[in-house]
Formats: structure tokens, sequence, C-alpha cells
């Protein structure tokens, strides 16, 4: 059952039929939680998501970056304050976590939630406990 479960993982979000969180049900399953996420196993970043759909996000072993989140058409977008552009995503609830596809690479790799903690996002430099 293991081996299917990983097999589902691996295929392209669309191809598994999965119904996309709502921004009120990704709101409640992020809320508090630092979430850190893979692509194709390998570590990819993490994100702390806020009250107030706030958000600390860093990629692996990079410095953090502050931003917010909105829902757009039933996508959740982000933008930080390193570049306002916005980047949306559909998010959708698994077995295992949740799983995000890029909207703007909808056949590439989806990220996939590896684990989560309660604990602030940990940020090097000025960011310390951010």
């Amino acid at each position: 059952m293991h081996r299917l479960l990983l097999a589902l993982a691996l295929l392209p979000l669309p191809a598994r039929a999965l119904t996309p969180m709502t921004a009120e049900e990704f709101d409640a399953y992020s809320v508090g939680r630092t979430l850190f996420y893979a692509v194709d196993g390998v570590a990819y970043g993490a994100e702390q998501y806020l009250p107030g759909r706030r958000v600390v996000w860093a990629f692996t072993g990079d410095t953090c970056r502050h931003g917010a989140w909105y829902e757009d058409a039933g996508r959740i977008c982000f933008v930080y304050e390193h570049d306002p552009t916005p980047q949306c995503w559909t998010f959708y609830a698994t077995p295992d976590g949740i799983a995000a596809q890029y909207e703007n690479d909808p056949l590439g790799s989806p990220l996939i939630e590896v684990g989560q903690s309660a604990g602030p996002l940990g940020c090097p430099g000025p960011d310390v406990g951010a």
C-alpha cells in the first residue's frame, strides 16, 4: 500500500483527480504551522503560515522572505517583500499532507509536504525567530 501511495504522489496532480483546497480549507490546515516541502524527493523549502494570511518562506538553505497570500479564482497566490509578482498555486489535500501545483508549470512536479512543525521557521541572520 505504501508503494501505491508513493506512486500516486509521483504522478502529476491532474492525473490523480484530486479536489483543490478552498482558501478556507487551506487557511484552516496551514495557519499556526511551518510546513516543509520537497520536489521529486529533494528538500525544496519551508513556509511558516501566520494569522491574517501572512507567511515567511525560505528555500532550503536560503534567507527568509516575508509575504502574504490571497485567493484568486480558486488558486492560492503569494506575494513577497522582495518580489510583488503573484506566485499562484493550486493546493490539494492528500492522505499524507498537502501537495501544490504551480500554475505556470501545470505538468511540472508538485511541491509535496514532507513535514510540519508548530514552531517558527528558522531564519538565520536578522530574521532570527521570525
